[in-house]
């Protein structure tokens, strides 16, 4: 576990009280091209990212322009560009994959969870054609797998997932109840002096707690499994993660809810999420 790594795009954390958005994505791009620099672009043959980081840090998406730096970057020292969207793709962010919403295109992309609608487990990688033709101009076969590759069932039903994806309009869906959702939180904790931010695309959206809106303190990493015991109470599910600040101390909880949300489920989650962040805090 020694190969370079740089820190993400994390405007939330990182970014300077001075700085835009923009200036701000540049200068979290520039970091990769320093890593590059001092190890030597002959030893980096990829990059990797989440697109939308999920579980560690809670649907942090990148800002507008940093992805697109990115790509240039790695196409100045010819290294692959690869983004995980395991759990972003497949239409959680709004669009099938969540880079397309940042202009850009990966090299090879890998995709999961929602490609199987938890129907059955599947995953996938996507490469470009240049991959592809490379590996077999050399080796003559595109030469890979495991046990159960191609496994009928579960193509059978990624294939039906995303034929009601698209037959659906489900797509729109998720754009829209996305931003009635992220609409409601805001306006439901506005004034809750634990939430710090909220953050995230279409129907991936993460609240991070902190000990103190003004200072952005980080909560307590055991706050994340409290939330979950007296979420699960209420009859609501959602993911916890603790360590968001800098692995050790901070907590946030994820809500990732179906693509066939309505207007009437936002309302559910919203009170109930609001009775549960206002009973684990009181006290805090």
């Amino acid at each position: 576990h020694d190969w370079p790594r740089i820190d993400p795009c994390y405007a939330y954390r990182h970014r300077k009280h001075d700085e835009s958005d923009t200036d701000y994505g540049s200068r979290a791009a520039r970091t990769l091209e320093k890593a590059i620099e001092d190890y030597g672009a002959d030893r980096i043959s990829a990059f990797i990212a989440e697109t939308v980081v999920g579980a560690t840090l809670g649907a942090v998406p990148p800002t507008t322009n940093y992805m697109q730096e990115i790509r240039d970057i790695c196409d100045r020292h010819e290294i692959l560009l690869i983004l995980d969207e395991v759990m972003a793709g497949c239409g959680r962010t709004g669009t099938y994959f969540a880079f397309e919403q940042d202009a850009i295109r990966p090299d090879i992309v890998t995709v999961a969870k929602g490609l199987g609608g938890g129907y059955q487990p599947i995953g996938a990688a996507v490469a470009v054609d240049a991959i592809h033709d490379s590996i077999v101009e050399r080796f003559g076969s595109f030469y890979h797998g495991h046990t159960y590759i191609g496994h009928a069932t579960a193509c059978a039903a990624a294939l039906a997932v995303a034929r009601v994806v698209y037959q659906d309009d489900l797509l729109d869906n998720v754009n829209r109840v996305g931003k009635l959702l992220r609409a409601e939180l805001a306006r439901a904790f506005a004034e809750h002096p634990n939430v710090g931010d909220i953050r995230g695309r279409g129907l991936f959206i993460g609240i991070e707690l902190v000990e103190d809106r003004e200072t952005k303190a980080p909560a307590d990493a055991a706050l994340a499994p409290r939330i979950k015991e007296k979420a699960m109470a209420e009859g609501l599910i959602i993911y916890p993660g603790g360590g968001t600040a800098d692995g050790r101390s901070g907590a946030h909880v994820l809500l990732a809810p179906p693509f066939i949300y309505e207007s009437q489920h936002v309302d559910e989650l919203v009170t109930k999420l609001t009775a549960v962040l206002g009973d684990i805090t009181d006290g805090y």
